[in-house]
C-alpha cells in the first residue's frame, strides 16, 4: 500500500489514498469508462421544453401549476381545479401519479405571491448556510472553502429562479439538499424531517427516503433505519388517500400517460445535469466530462455523507437513464443542487489516486544472521 501524501485542499485524504496499486489501476479504469460514458449526452435529444439557459418543464408546466394555485387559492378544491386545468392542456389524468400531491399547492395558495418567493429564497439560504458549515471542516484553507460554495451557488442557479415557484421538482430539491447537509449520524432526525417534505411534495422523492433507510441499516443505524421507514409509510398513506381523491375526478375518456420506459441512458442523466446547473452557460464538450468528474469528487471525498451523496446521484441517475422520458428531465432538479460541489473534492482524489497507481515502493525484509 502507499504511504498517503499530504492533502492539497481537504483536512484529511481522500478515500483513494493509500489505496493498493491494482485497486487504484481499477479505479481509473472505471473513471475512464465514466468519462466516456457522459460522451452519450451528444446522442441524447435536446428536450423540446429546454432552451440555451437553465430552464425546467417549459412554460406549459410553469402556467398548468400556477392556474391551479390561483384557483386553490380562489376557494377551488384542489383536485377539481387541477383535472380540469390538466384536461385544458390536454395532459393524461391517468395514473393518478401524474397529479402532482397537494401538498405545494395548498401551501402556495394561503400566501401572498411576495411571501412565496420570500419563502423560496430563505429555503435557498439555509442550504447555503447549512452546506457551508458542514463543508468548512472538510476543508484546509479559506479559497478551497470559496470554491465549494461557488460550485454549490452553481448547482443553485436554477432554484432561485421566481418564474419556477410552482415547480414541485425546485421545493423537493432544495429539501432534499437541505436534509442531507443537517444530516448527522448521532441526530438524524431533522434530516429525516427535510427528507419527509421532499417526498410530501414529489413522491419521486421517496426514493431519497429508500436510499436513506438501506444506508442507515448498512451502516448498523438500526434507530435511524426505522426512523426513515416510518416517512416512507407516511408517504404510503398519503400517496394512498391521493390516488382516491383523483379516482372520484378522473372521468372515462381522460387520456393515460405513455408511461415511463424511456431508456434514453446514461447520456440523458448527463444532459439533464447540464441542463438543471450552471453546466448550462458551458460548451456539452466540457460539460458533460465535468458531470462524471463531479461524481468522482463525491467518490473521493472520506466521509459518510460523502458515500451518501454519491449513492443518491447514482440512483437518480440510474432512474432518469431507465424511466426518464424528454419530457420528464425536470425530475434532474431532485439532484442537482449538490452534483457540481464534488468538483471541490476533485485535485485531492485525483492527486491521491495517480500515486497510488503509480507507486513502486516496496518494503524489503532482510534477516542478519550475527
Amino acid at each position: 500500500m502507499t504511504r498517503p501524501g499530504a492533502s492539497l485542499w481537504l483536512a484529511t485524504p481522500t478515500r483513494f489514498a493509500g489505496m493498493p496499486r491494482r485497486n487504484a489501476w481499477a479505479a481509473l479504469g472505471a473513471l475512464a469508462v465514466v468519462l466516456l460514458a457522459t460522451l452519450l449526452a451528444f446522442a441524447t435529444p435536446l428536450p423540446a421544453a429546454a432552451t440555451g439557459a437553465p430552464t425546467s418543464g417549459g412554460t406549459a408546466d410553469i402556467l398548468l401549476y400556477e392556474t391551479i394555485v390561483d384557483n386553490v387559492r380562489h376557494g377551488g378544491n384542489y383536485y377539481a381545479v387541477a383535472a380540469d386545468a390538466m384536461r385544458a392542456g390536454r395532459y393524461p389524468l391517468r395514473p393518478f401519479v401524474t397529479m402532482r400531491l397537494p401538498t405545494l399547492a395548498s401551501v402556495e395558495a394561503m400566501l401572498p405571491n411576495p411571501l412565496r418567493l420570500a419563502l423560496l429564497y430563505l429555503l435557498v439560504a439555509a442550504v447555503a448556510l447549512a452546506w457551508f458549515a458542514r463543508l468548512a471542516p472538510a476543508f484546509t484553507r479559506g479559497p478551497p472553502r470559496i470554491v465549494a460554495m461557488a460550485l454549490l451557488a452553481g448547482g443553485l442557479l436554477v432554484f432561485v429562479q421566481g418564474d419556477l415557484i410552482a415547480f414541485h421538482e425546485i421545493w423537493a430539491g432544495l429539501f432534499i439538499a437541505l436534509s442531507l447537509a443537517v444530516y448527522r449520524p448521532e441526530s438524524w432526525l431533522p434530516s429525516v424531517a427535510f427528507g419527509l417534505a421532499a417526498a410530501l411534495i414529489r413522491e419521486t422523492a421517496g426514493l431519497y427516503l429508500l436510499l436513506m433507510a438501506v444506508l442507515a441499516f448498512a451502516a448498523g443505524a438500526r434507530r435511524e433505519g426505522l426512523g426513515w421507514i416510518v416517512t416512507g409509510a407516511i408517504l404510503a398513506g398519503a400517496l394512498a388517500l391521493h390516488a382516491h381523491a383523483v379516482a372520484e375526478v378522473v372521468r372515462p375518456l381522460d387520456p393515460a400517460s405513455p408511461g415511463w420506459s424511456g431508456r434514453l441512458g446514461f447520456g440523458f442523466f448527463v444532459r439533464t445535469m447540464t441542463l438543471s446547473t450552471a453546466l448550462a452557460l458551458a460548451p456539452m464538450w466540457l460539460a458533460a466530462p465535468l458531470v462524471g468528474l463531479a461524481l468522482f469528487g463525491w467518490a473521493a471525498w472520506r466521509d459518510p455523507l460523502g458515500l451518501r451523496v454519491l449513492v443518491v446521484l447514482v440512483a437518480y441517475a440510474a432512474v432518469l437513464s431507465v424511466f426518464g422520458r424528454l419530457d420528464t428531465f425536470y425530475w434532474g432538479l431532485l439532484v442537482a443542487p449538490l452534483l457540481l460541489v464534488g468538483l471541490a473534492f476533485l485535485p485531492d482524489g485525483v492527486r491521491d489516486l495517480i500515486a497510488a497507481a503509480y507507486d513502486r515502493r516496496r518494503i524489503t525484509v532482510k534477516r542478519i544472521v550475527r
